[in-house]
């Protein structure tokens, strides 16, 4: 057994040790709103609950290892006292994960991510349409935890009004944990499926992904690719260009002789089989044919 006194490991390794070791974790997605009404989108796993009566959920935005920088939720919070926090579950990871993009201070991640804003009732933070529980909090205080990078800031957060899916609920109003298909996080690349194990999801890229909003719209508007397909699809910096597309149908012509002709439907299916395989090049290049 090897052992360490942090003091003796840089920050970023302690970092990454600490979040490997200690999971799989909840998510907290939290919306926040600044002082102009701007929305912002982030998941945080530094989160759980701690309280029923009053009921408080705690979660942190820690300041970041690279830069010490803080986050837009951070500051949000501070300036308003409210924050919206949805559960996530497996049907909207992939979309969740595209939202912890850095875009920069003012771009709507709900916009980016494909995500549907929904006002809610006592807060002025909308929730994410798309998740299954969503807590409308009241901000009771911030406890920060340090001035360095990787210093985390408790915001203690007490429940005004809670929203469910009536899906999610069995016969007797309580939440099945089955139906509800939460996610957790872990250390790295790695989540947990609550009712499954582990997966990997690709981080986002340390550039901008094009986002959900950027998408053409047979794309973005598709009844055949899931969220989590979008969110796949949108964490890419650029598009195919044309001569990739077409160089691409040239290779791929034995197999799938009139694709280019083909119907969004068609191509949409076929974008999808090559997702399941993690190749969004390829499924890109069928949907832009």
């Amino acid at each position: 057994m090897i052992s360490f006194e942090p003091k003796e490991l840089s920050t970023g390794k302690l970092h990454g040790y600490l979040l490997s070791a200690v999971a799989p974790r909840p998510i907290a997605f939290a919306s926040t709103m600044d002082a102009d009404g701007n929305p912002n989108l982030s998941p945080f796993s530094f989160f759980n609950v701690f309280s029923a009566n009053p009921p408080i959920l705690i979660f942190s935005p820690a300041r970041r290892v690279r830069d010490n920088t803080t986050k837009h939720t951070l500051e949000n919070v501070l300036a308003t006292k409210e924050v919206v926090i949805n559960v996530v579950s497996f049907d909207m990871v992939h979309q969740m994960s595209l939202s912890s993009t850095e875009y920069p201070l003012g771009v709507n991640e709900f916009d980016k991510a494909g995500f549907s804003m929904l006002k809610s009732d006592l807060v002025k933070p909308f929730r994410v349409a798309e998740s299954p529980v969503q807590f409308e909090c009241k901000v009771n205080e911030v406890v920060h935890l340090g001035t360095e990078g990787g210093a985390g800031n408790l915001v203690i957060c007490e429940v005004v009004k809670l929203h469910m899916d009536e899906d999610i609920l069995d016969e007797n109003g309580q939440i099945n944990q089955e139906k509800l298909d939460l996610v957790a996080r872990a250390g790295g690349s790695y989540y947990s499926r609550a009712k499954k194990g582990f997966f990997e999801i690709p981080k986002p890229l340390s550039t901008l992904g094009i986002g959900v909003d950027q998408m053409p719209d047979h794309v973005k508007n598709s009844m055949i690719l899931t969220g989590n397909e979008l969110g796949m699809l949108a964490n890419v910096e650029v598009l195919p260009t044309a001569e990739a597309v077409q160089e691409f149908l040239e290779s791929v012509s034995e197999h799938h002789p009139n694709i280019k002709d083909a119907n969004h439907r068609k191509k949409h299916k076929l974008a999808k089989n090559y997702l399941s395989f993690g190749d969004l090049d390829s499924a890109w290049k069928i949907l832009l044919s």
